[in-house]
């Protein structure tokens, strides 16, 4: 099995793009004839084993082929706050249980605790999964700000007219953003027949666009707005939105945008999918104080990057995800109790946001699952009694 999961991943393909130009390329050199191996990887990563994990999540630009997403010569400065009063034996028991390789928390832009675990170093990097979504929606902000996407109204067929025809007609952006679509979607991590693990596996001609190619083929299962299912593919379309709109490939218009005006440390890292294009919903590599500082940049609103209220806007809730009161979910943020938010990803990623205590709580795990209610909890529990500690 490994020896299939890294031939897949040596393969990675794609035919390069005349966007791919314009960023620095990373990871392994693929050509136009092993496209094969990248339609069977979305699967394999899904089902690595805990060593497969530890070794890959802080090195996947060894294993895929990737745009790199780079830093400016300033670096937003971090500088130490007072360390929060919690045991180290407490702080040791959580990060032992939940396989962390990263934590940090950050409140008024100083950092009060922050611990590296499982090999993870400062300098290192290690994957977002699902947090890239909230990256990839402040980029819809920020082409909003520019003019380049008209409105959140416009029909996604306006950016991607490939679509027309399909279980998107009539869909808008706003609707792509929130994942109320009403177009069906299997977003099970278990099942390798799951929509998000053959998401990839159509085989597309060259110039195809893998993600549109497969998007446009799931029926309408409920009227638009009317309905939230997540889907980690529709991200992947707004990504394509995104770069349609600006003309850039994402992880230059994200250096852009984020890394060089904020002050980004270190240069990140984002897989691209067959045909050159990031993987918008996902695949992110970032060095865990960036992380931290993408949670400042939001609480304190963007630095002109985006429309002045798109902060207060995204972090809203916009859907109903049957959680009860105060959970919903924005434009590709989570929304919590006492108005915190957050981006959330498979095996234990996230950034918590609380802007009332001016909070940013970064971890990076690498969960014996991708999911797991119990996991889950035991983290809002642990960061619940962080923010009562920082409150005091």
């Amino acid at each position: 099995m490994r020896r299939i999961i890294a031939a897949a991943l040596l393969a990675l393909a794609g035919c390069a793009t005349t966007q791919a130009a314009q960023v620095e390329s990373a990871g392994p050199a693929v050509t136009a004839g092993n496209a094969a191996g990248l339609r069977k990887v979305g699967a394999a990563v899904l089902f690595w084993s805990q060593a497969e994990r530890d070794a890959n999540f802080p090195a996947m630009e060894k294993l895929f082929p990737g745009h790199v997403v780079k830093a400016g010569r300033k670096v937003h400065p971090l500088p130490a706050g007072t360390p929060l009063a919690i045991p180290a034996a407490e702080v040791d028991a959580y990060i032992a249980a939940q396989n962390v390789a990263g934590l940090i928390v950050l409140q008024d832009g100083k950092v009060r605790l922050e611990r590296y675990a499982r090999g993870l170093t400062p300098e290192g990097r290690w994957t977002s999964f699902s947090v890239a979504k909230s990256f990839t929606s402040t980029l819809v902000g920020a082409a909003l700000k520019d003019g380049k996407i008209r409105s959140l109204d416009d029909p996604v067929t306006r950016y991607v007219p490939e679509l027309a025809g399909s279980g998107y007609d009539g869909v808008t952006v706003k609707q792509l953003l929130t994942m109320t679509s009403g177009v069906r979607w299997n977003e099970d991590y278990t099942d390798p027949k799951s929509d998000v693990a053959r998401m990839f596996t159509l085989d597309v001609p060259a110039g195809t666009d893998p993600t549109v190619a497969y998007m446009r083929t799931l029926p309408r299962a409920d009227p638009p707005g009317t309905k939230w299912i997540y889907k980690t593919g529709e991200t992947n379309l707004i990504g394509v939105v995104v770069a349609r709109a600006v003309g850039k490939p994402l992880a230059a218009y994200l250096s852009e945008k984020v890394w060089r005006r904020y002050g980004m440390e270190r240069d990140a890292f984002w897989m691209v999918d067959q045909s050159g294009h990031e993987v918008s919903g996902c695949c992110l590599s970032v060095s865990l104080r960036d992380y931290a500082r993408m949670g400042q940049f939001v609480l304190e609103g963007g630095h002109g990057a985006v429309p002045p209220a798109w902060f207060a806007d995204a972090t809203a809730s916009h859907a109903d995800i049957g959680r009860g009161p105060g959970y919903g979910y924005g434009y590709q943020w989570w929304t919590y109790p006492e108005g915190r938010f957050g981006a959330v990803g498979i095996f234990g990623q996230s950034i918590t946001i609380d802007p009332a205590k001016k909070l940013v709580i970064v971890q990076l795990s690498a969960w014996p699952q991708a999911t797991g209610k119990d996991l889950s909890a035991a983290r809002a529990a642990f960061q619940a009694r962080l923010i009562a500690v920082a409150s005091r």
